[in-house]
Protein backbone atom coordinates (compact mmCIF):
# COMPACT_ATOMS: atom_id res chain seq x y z
CA UNK A 1 0.00 0.00 0.00
CA UNK A 2 0.93 3.19 -1.33
CA UNK A 3 2.37 5.79 1.37
CA UNK A 4 -0.31 9.08 1.32
CA UNK A 5 0.95 12.17 -0.36
CA UNK A 6 -1.56 14.86 0.45
CA UNK A 7 -0.32 17.72 -1.28
CA UNK A 8 -3.24 20.16 1.04
CA UNK A 9 -1.52 22.67 3.40
CA UNK A 10 -1.52 21.91 7.17
CA UNK A 11 -3.15 24.93 8.12
CA UNK A 12 -5.16 27.70 6.18
CA UNK A 13 -3.76 31.08 5.59
CA UNK A 14 -4.07 33.99 8.18
CA UNK A 15 -4.52 36.53 5.67
CA UNK A 16 -5.15 40.08 6.46
CA UNK A 17 -7.84 41.04 9.52
CA UNK A 18 -11.26 41.08 8.39
CA UNK A 19 -11.83 44.53 10.89
CA UNK A 20 -9.34 46.54 13.18
CA UNK A 21 -6.59 48.32 12.41
CA UNK A 22 -3.99 47.09 8.94
CA UNK A 23 -0.63 48.83 9.86
CA UNK A 24 1.96 49.56 6.57
CA UNK A 25 5.07 48.94 7.94
CA UNK A 26 8.24 51.41 6.31
CA UNK A 27 11.67 50.93 8.51
CA UNK A 28 12.90 54.48 9.12
CA UNK A 29 16.78 54.96 9.03
CA UNK A 30 16.50 59.09 9.88
CA UNK A 31 14.16 61.85 11.55
CA UNK A 32 11.59 59.60 14.13
CA UNK A 33 11.32 58.77 17.51
CA UNK A 34 10.98 56.36 19.71
CA UNK A 35 8.38 55.86 22.38
CA UNK A 36 7.26 53.10 24.61
CA UNK A 37 4.05 51.92 24.60
CA UNK A 38 3.00 52.82 28.10
CA UNK A 39 3.04 56.56 26.56
CA UNK A 40 1.88 55.90 23.32
CA UNK A 41 -0.98 53.73 24.73
CA UNK A 42 -1.82 55.81 27.47
CA UNK A 43 -5.32 56.35 28.87
CA UNK A 44 -6.89 59.82 29.01
CA UNK A 45 -6.36 63.15 27.46
CA UNK A 46 -4.69 62.78 23.66
CA UNK A 47 -3.57 66.28 24.17
CA UNK A 48 -1.32 64.63 26.46
CA UNK A 49 0.22 62.32 24.67
CA UNK A 50 0.70 64.55 21.73
CA UNK A 51 2.10 66.86 24.25
CA UNK A 52 4.71 64.22 25.60
CA UNK A 53 5.40 62.83 21.80
CA UNK A 54 6.34 66.42 20.19
CA UNK A 55 8.42 67.44 23.97
CA UNK A 56 10.52 63.39 23.12
CA UNK A 57 10.92 64.63 18.94
CA UNK A 58 12.52 67.68 20.17
CA UNK A 59 16.16 68.35 20.62
CA UNK A 60 18.11 69.21 23.73
CA UNK A 61 17.86 73.01 24.27
CA UNK A 62 14.63 73.59 22.87
CA UNK A 63 11.88 76.09 24.92
CA UNK A 64 9.32 73.74 25.73
CA UNK A 65 7.19 76.31 27.88
CA UNK A 66 3.61 76.79 27.66
CA UNK A 67 3.62 80.04 25.70
CA UNK A 68 6.37 78.03 23.41
CA UNK A 69 3.58 74.64 22.85
CA UNK A 70 0.71 76.89 22.81
CA UNK A 71 2.50 78.49 19.33
CA UNK A 72 2.62 74.67 17.83
CA UNK A 73 -0.59 73.27 18.79
CA UNK A 74 -4.38 74.85 18.24
CA UNK A 75 -5.01 73.84 21.96
CA UNK A 76 -5.13 76.82 24.68
CA UNK A 77 -2.87 77.41 27.39
CA UNK A 78 -5.48 75.72 29.79
CA UNK A 79 -5.08 72.36 27.93
CA UNK A 80 -1.64 72.50 27.38
CA UNK A 81 -0.82 73.41 31.19
CA UNK A 82 -2.62 70.32 32.05
CA UNK A 83 -1.19 67.95 29.61
CA UNK A 84 2.30 68.99 31.25
CA UNK A 85 1.28 68.67 34.81
CA UNK A 86 0.01 65.38 33.80
CA UNK A 87 3.20 63.94 32.93
CA UNK A 88 4.44 65.65 35.36
CA UNK A 89 2.25 63.58 37.97
CA UNK A 90 2.95 60.11 35.78
CA UNK A 91 6.94 60.97 35.86
CA UNK A 92 7.83 61.35 31.91
CA UNK A 93 8.42 65.41 32.90
CA UNK A 94 10.28 67.14 35.60
CA UNK A 95 10.58 70.95 36.11
CA UNK A 96 13.28 72.19 38.37
CA UNK A 97 13.98 75.63 39.51
CA UNK A 98 17.87 76.29 38.99
CA UNK A 99 19.94 79.34 40.08
CA UNK A 100 22.66 80.31 37.22
CA UNK A 101 26.21 81.26 38.24
CA UNK A 102 25.22 85.03 37.16
CA UNK A 103 22.25 85.12 39.85
CA UNK A 104 19.51 84.27 37.54
CA UNK A 105 16.79 81.51 38.18
CA UNK A 106 15.37 79.52 35.07
CA UNK A 107 13.09 76.83 35.16
CA UNK A 108 14.73 73.77 33.75
CA UNK A 109 12.79 70.72 32.00
CA UNK A 110 13.69 67.26 32.15
CA UNK A 111 11.85 64.48 29.85
CA UNK A 112 12.13 61.04 30.54
CA UNK A 113 11.53 57.75 27.74
CA UNK A 114 10.25 56.17 30.99
CA UNK A 115 9.09 57.02 34.28
CA UNK A 116 12.17 56.73 36.70
CA UNK A 117 14.79 55.86 34.50
CA UNK A 118 17.33 57.64 35.26
CA UNK A 119 18.02 61.31 37.59
CA UNK A 120 17.87 64.14 36.78
CA UNK A 121 21.57 65.90 36.81
CA UNK A 122 22.12 68.12 39.78
CA UNK A 123 22.97 71.35 38.86
CA UNK A 124 23.68 73.91 35.77
CA UNK A 125 24.80 71.55 32.43
CA UNK A 126 28.54 71.95 32.09
CA UNK A 127 29.52 74.30 28.90
CA UNK A 128 31.34 72.69 26.23
CA UNK A 129 35.48 72.52 26.13
CA UNK A 130 36.75 75.14 24.15
CA UNK A 131 38.13 73.20 21.27
CA UNK A 132 41.99 72.65 21.01
CA UNK A 133 44.48 74.75 18.89
CA UNK A 134 45.27 72.21 15.85
CA UNK A 135 48.83 70.19 16.68
CA UNK A 136 51.86 72.01 13.89
CA UNK A 137 53.64 69.98 12.07
CA UNK A 138 57.08 69.30 11.87
CA UNK A 139 58.90 69.71 8.67
CA UNK A 140 60.81 67.09 7.23
CA UNK A 141 64.20 68.75 7.58
CA UNK A 142 63.60 69.08 10.93
CA UNK A 143 62.08 65.53 11.54
CA UNK A 144 65.73 63.97 9.91
CA UNK A 145 68.10 66.18 11.77
CA UNK A 146 70.33 64.85 13.90
CA UNK A 147 69.37 65.41 17.43
CA UNK A 148 72.18 66.76 19.37
CA UNK A 149 72.62 67.16 23.28
CA UNK A 150 71.82 70.95 24.25
CA UNK A 151 74.36 72.70 25.83
CA UNK A 152 73.79 73.29 29.21
CA UNK A 153 75.10 77.25 30.31
CA UNK A 154 75.71 78.55 33.54
CA UNK A 155 74.96 81.85 34.81
CA UNK A 156 75.94 83.63 37.95
CA UNK A 157 73.71 84.84 40.31
CA UNK A 158 74.40 88.25 41.22
CA UNK A 159 74.08 88.58 45.25
CA UNK A 160 70.80 89.67 46.79
CA UNK A 161 70.99 92.66 48.89
CA UNK A 162 69.70 92.64 51.90
CA UNK A 163 65.81 94.01 53.03
CA UNK A 164 65.42 96.83 54.62
CA UNK A 165 64.11 97.27 57.67
CA UNK A 166 60.57 98.40 57.75
CA UNK A 167 59.73 101.44 59.49
CA UNK A 168 57.25 100.76 62.08
CA UNK A 169 53.96 103.39 61.73
CA UNK A 170 53.19 105.48 64.49
CA UNK A 171 50.00 104.81 66.28
CA UNK A 172 47.15 106.74 64.75
CA UNK A 173 44.83 108.96 67.02
CA UNK A 174 41.48 107.45 68.38
CA UNK A 175 38.74 108.76 66.51
CA UNK A 176 36.37 110.89 68.34
CA UNK A 177 32.74 108.81 67.78
CA UNK A 178 30.31 110.92 65.93
CA UNK A 179 26.27 109.86 66.17
CA UNK A 180 25.04 108.19 63.30
CA UNK A 181 22.56 110.64 61.29
CA UNK A 182 18.72 109.45 61.33
CA UNK A 183 17.67 107.41 58.26
CA UNK A 184 15.81 109.04 55.84
CA UNK A 185 12.63 108.28 54.84
CA UNK A 186 12.52 105.69 51.76
CA UNK A 187 11.29 107.78 48.77
CA UNK A 188 8.08 107.17 47.46
CA UNK A 189 8.09 105.31 44.08
CA UNK A 190 7.30 108.05 41.02
CA UNK A 191 3.71 107.06 39.17
CA UNK A 192 2.46 104.88 42.66
CA UNK A 193 -0.24 106.19 44.71
CA UNK A 194 0.45 107.14 48.52
CA UNK A 195 -3.17 106.86 49.05
CA UNK A 196 -4.44 103.53 47.78
CA UNK A 197 -6.13 101.39 50.07
CA UNK A 198 -4.31 98.48 51.95
CA UNK A 199 -7.48 96.16 52.41
CA UNK A 200 -10.69 95.46 50.71
CA UNK A 201 -12.31 97.00 53.64
CA UNK A 202 -10.43 100.44 52.70
CA UNK A 203 -11.39 100.18 49.16
CA UNK A 204 -14.45 102.16 47.85
CA UNK A 205 -17.60 99.06 47.76
CA UNK A 206 -19.00 100.80 44.36
CA UNK A 207 -15.87 100.22 42.75
CA UNK A 208 -15.19 97.01 44.10
CA UNK A 209 -18.57 95.74 43.18
CA UNK A 210 -17.78 97.34 40.01
CA UNK A 211 -14.59 94.74 39.52
CA UNK A 212 -16.43 91.86 40.85
CA UNK A 213 -18.87 92.23 38.40
CA UNK A 214 -17.01 92.22 34.94
CA UNK A 215 -16.76 87.88 35.56
CA UNK A 216 -20.04 88.29 34.46
CA UNK A 217 -19.14 89.79 30.80
CA UNK A 218 -16.46 87.84 30.74
CA UNK A 219 -15.36 85.01 32.97
CA UNK A 220 -11.64 85.47 33.10
CA UNK A 221 -11.92 88.45 34.57
CA UNK A 222 -11.48 87.02 38.05
CA UNK A 223 -9.57 88.99 40.42
CA UNK A 224 -8.02 88.50 43.65
CA UNK A 225 -8.43 90.50 46.73
CA UNK A 226 -5.25 92.25 45.80
CA UNK A 227 -5.50 92.60 42.65
CA UNK A 228 -9.34 94.41 43.35
CA UNK A 229 -7.58 96.76 46.07
CA UNK A 230 -4.75 97.82 43.88
CA UNK A 231 -7.45 98.51 41.03
CA UNK A 232 -10.17 100.27 43.25
CA UNK A 233 -9.19 103.62 43.51
CA UNK A 234 -8.72 104.12 39.02
CA UNK A 235 -12.16 102.73 38.98
CA UNK A 236 -13.23 104.98 41.86
CA UNK A 237 -11.77 108.17 39.92
CA UNK A 238 -14.01 106.80 37.17
CA UNK A 239 -17.12 107.33 39.10
CA UNK A 240 -16.37 110.25 40.70
CA UNK A 241 -16.10 111.86 36.91
CA UNK A 242 -19.86 110.83 36.37
CA UNK A 243 -19.15 107.94 34.53
CA UNK A 244 -21.54 105.12 35.12
CA UNK A 245 -20.73 101.38 36.10
CA UNK A 246 -22.65 100.41 32.97
CA UNK A 247 -19.96 102.82 31.07
CA UNK A 248 -17.03 100.93 32.98
CA UNK A 249 -17.80 97.75 32.14
CA UNK A 250 -18.13 98.21 28.63
CA UNK A 251 -14.96 100.09 28.23
CA UNK A 252 -13.44 97.20 30.13
CA UNK A 253 -14.84 94.45 28.36
CA UNK A 254 -14.87 95.39 24.52
CA UNK A 255 -12.26 94.04 22.45
CA UNK A 256 -10.44 91.94 25.16
CA UNK A 257 -7.94 89.47 23.12
CA UNK A 258 -8.76 85.86 22.67
CA UNK A 259 -5.84 84.68 24.86
CA UNK A 260 -4.06 86.26 27.94
CA UNK A 261 -0.48 86.10 28.21
CA UNK A 262 -0.66 87.68 31.38
CA UNK A 263 -3.29 88.43 34.55
CA UNK A 264 -6.13 89.94 33.06
CA UNK A 265 -5.42 92.87 36.10
CA UNK A 266 -2.90 93.98 34.18
CA UNK A 267 -4.75 94.56 31.20
CA UNK A 268 -7.56 96.36 33.41
CA UNK A 269 -4.80 98.79 34.82
CA UNK A 270 -3.66 99.52 31.45
CA UNK A 271 -7.09 100.40 30.36
CA UNK A 272 -7.75 102.22 33.29
CA UNK A 273 -4.70 104.32 33.09
CA UNK A 274 -4.46 105.04 29.37
CA UNK A 275 -7.85 105.67 28.18
CA UNK A 276 -9.12 108.73 28.48
CA UNK A 277 -12.75 109.28 30.65
CA UNK A 278 -15.29 108.66 28.86
CA UNK A 279 -18.20 111.36 28.50
CA UNK A 280 -20.78 111.16 31.35
CA UNK A 281 -24.12 110.68 30.23
CA UNK A 282 -26.47 114.02 29.59
CA UNK A 283 -28.83 114.74 31.95
CA UNK A 284 -30.92 117.74 31.10
CA UNK A 285 -29.99 121.36 32.15
CA UNK A 286 -32.49 124.42 33.80
CA UNK A 287 -31.69 125.79 30.94
CA UNK A 288 -33.04 123.68 28.27
CA UNK A 289 -35.95 122.53 30.42
CA UNK A 290 -39.01 123.11 27.91
CA UNK A 291 -41.79 124.90 29.40
CA UNK A 292 -44.86 122.96 30.34
CA UNK A 293 -47.89 123.05 27.65
CA UNK A 294 -51.02 125.94 28.40
CA UNK A 295 -54.18 124.65 28.44
CA UNK A 296 -56.62 124.73 26.01
CA UNK A 297 -59.38 127.52 25.96
CA UNK A 298 -62.47 128.66 23.80
CA UNK A 299 -62.84 131.88 22.64
CA UNK A 300 -64.64 134.37 23.74
CA UNK A 301 -65.27 135.71 20.37
CA UNK A 302 -65.54 132.72 17.70
CA UNK A 303 -65.59 129.76 20.21
CA UNK A 304 -62.28 128.57 18.58
CA UNK A 305 -59.70 126.70 20.90
CA UNK A 306 -56.55 127.89 21.48
CA UNK A 307 -54.08 127.78 24.14
CA UNK A 308 -53.38 130.21 26.73
CA UNK A 309 -52.96 131.49 30.19
CA UNK A 310 -56.11 132.68 30.80
CA UNK A 311 -59.59 132.88 29.42
CA UNK A 312 -60.19 135.47 26.53
CA UNK A 313 -59.84 135.97 22.92
CA UNK A 314 -57.56 134.15 20.55
CA UNK A 315 -54.74 136.00 18.47
CA UNK A 316 -56.80 136.60 15.71
CA UNK A 317 -59.75 137.96 17.47
CA UNK A 318 -57.64 140.26 18.99
CA UNK A 319 -55.75 141.34 15.64
CA UNK A 320 -59.18 142.42 14.43
CA UNK A 321 -60.27 144.31 17.38
CA UNK A 322 -56.75 146.17 17.69
CA UNK A 323 -57.66 147.20 13.41
CA UNK A 324 -61.50 148.15 14.38
CA UNK A 325 -59.99 150.26 16.94
CA UNK A 326 -57.60 151.96 14.88
CA UNK A 327 -60.10 152.47 11.99
CA UNK A 328 -62.72 154.11 14.35
CA UNK A 329 -59.42 156.42 15.63
CA UNK A 330 -58.69 158.13 12.19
Amino acid sequence: MADPQSNARLRPGAGAPTSGVIHVRTRLTADFTVLSNALAQRRGSAVTVGVAAYIASLPDGTPVSITALCKHFAEGEILISRALRELETAGYLERRRERLPTGQVRTRTYFYDAPGDAPAPSGPPKPPAPPQPPRRRRSPAAAEAPRHPLATTTTETAPVPAPAPTPVPAPAPTPVPVPAPAPAPAPTPTGERTNEPVSLGDADPQAVAVLVSLRRVDPRLVLSEREAVRLAPAVAEWLAAGVTPCQITAQLTTRLPDRFLTRPAGILAFRLRETPLPAPPRTPSEDTTQPAAQPLRNCDGCDRAFRGPALGRCRECRAREARERLRTAI
